[in-house]
């Protein structure tokens, strides 16, 4: 008789793994502040890749999956693969000592699973009920890992060391991963990656601002995500380097 999956012991394992390791080598006196990318020529070409992917793949599947589903479904997609993460809300949210936060993202999976057709719609917003929105890389920090280099991730775009460790921790986490059988087990990645199209479809303009219109898409996606992630960092207790006039959409490069 088996008394702990495989898949959720190696779990453990690997949380165990990471954590250890990343909080032994954090730099937790001092905000992260500048740019530290040691792997720049790497990252770079894995940018260039990235943005491949969206002209070949990305793009086109989005624009046809934007034009064919009417919005409600693509709602419905997306209040779906919202419900499903809020598992790793509630672990994540323990995890980092925030039990208010894990009861309430609990309380919204019943609710939702319950009155929102398996998640499907959202009654629970609507009753006033907040999401408390988080991951592992946030966890790590609350832990007192260093935000460690930029990191350039294939398929997953800008990252920085902890948070491509803690996006991997995430997905082994994961309730339906670990648990549910195949093929189930996949739902969850599924209704990610259409969501995700859905998301490129309603920001298309922006990304393409980014990707293909700025001077070096390389240096504004990177400010992009390391300003973004410190600032929602800094919310939840750190100091933040955010310069308060930062505009996410100027070029730094437009004037060379």
């Amino acid at each position: 008789m088996k008394l702990v999956p495989k898949n959720l012991l190696r779990s453990i394992v690997l949380t165990l793994c990471v954590s250890t390791t990343l909080t032994a080598c954090a730099k937790s006196d001092l905000p992260p502040t500048g740019i530290h990318d040691p792997n720049e020529a790497a990252n770079r070409r894995i940018h260039e890749f990235n943005k491949r992917v969206d002209t070949i793949l990305l793009s086109p599947a989005s624009n046809g999956y934007g034009t064919i589903i009417p919005r409600p479904v693509r709602t419905g997609v997306s209040n779906f693969a919202d419900h499903l993460s809020l598992p790793n809300d509630v672990i994540n949210n323990t995890l980092q000592g925030k039990i208010p936060e894990a009861g309430s993202s609990l309380f919204r999976f019943v609710f939702n699973s319950t009155f929102g057709i398996a998640g499907l719609f959202d009654p629970a917003s609507a009753a006033g009920m907040e999401r408390h929105d988080t991951d592992f890389g946030e966890t790590l920090h609350v832990w007192g890992a260093g935000e460690g280099a930029y990191t350039e991730m294939p398929f997953f775009g800008p990252s920085t060391t902890r948070d491509a460790y803690g996006f991997a921790v995430d997905i082994m986490l994961d309730p339906f991963f670990v648990v549910v059988r195949e093929p189930t087990r996949y739902i969850g990645g599924v209704a990610y990656v259409v969501n995700k199209m859905g998301e490129r479809y309603e920001y298309d303009a922006t990304v393409d601002s980014i990707l293909y219109d700025s001077a070096d898409s390389y240096a504004q996606a990177r400010i992009l995500y390391l300003q973004n992630r410190r600032f929602r960092l800094g919310n939840q207790g750190e100091e933040t380097s955010v310069d308060p006039e930062f505009d996410p959409y100027e070029d730094p490069y437009a004037d060379f």
